[in-house]
């Protein structure tokens, strides 16, 4: 299942450390909050094995 087309991602930075990769970051909701995301990604020999996400609301101005 792809992003509904209102939705845009934007990467702002893929960390790997051995076996290990991580992508933060923001989805753009339209009429909704935005989220801040790190997806983490365990890769073996090169093919990918194991994912976990963290999504958090994205702060507002005024609550940051």
């Amino acid at each position: 299942m792809g992003l509904p087309l209102e939705m845009k991602y934007e990467n702002q930075i893929i960390v790997a450390d051995g076996d290990y990769v991580m992508a933060h970051g923001r989805y753009t909701r339209p009429g909704g909050v935005n989220w801040v995301v790190v997806d983490v990604m365990r890769m073996k020999d090169g093919i990918f094995e194991e994912h976990w996400d963290v999504i958090q609301d994205e702060a507002t101005k005024e609550q940051s």
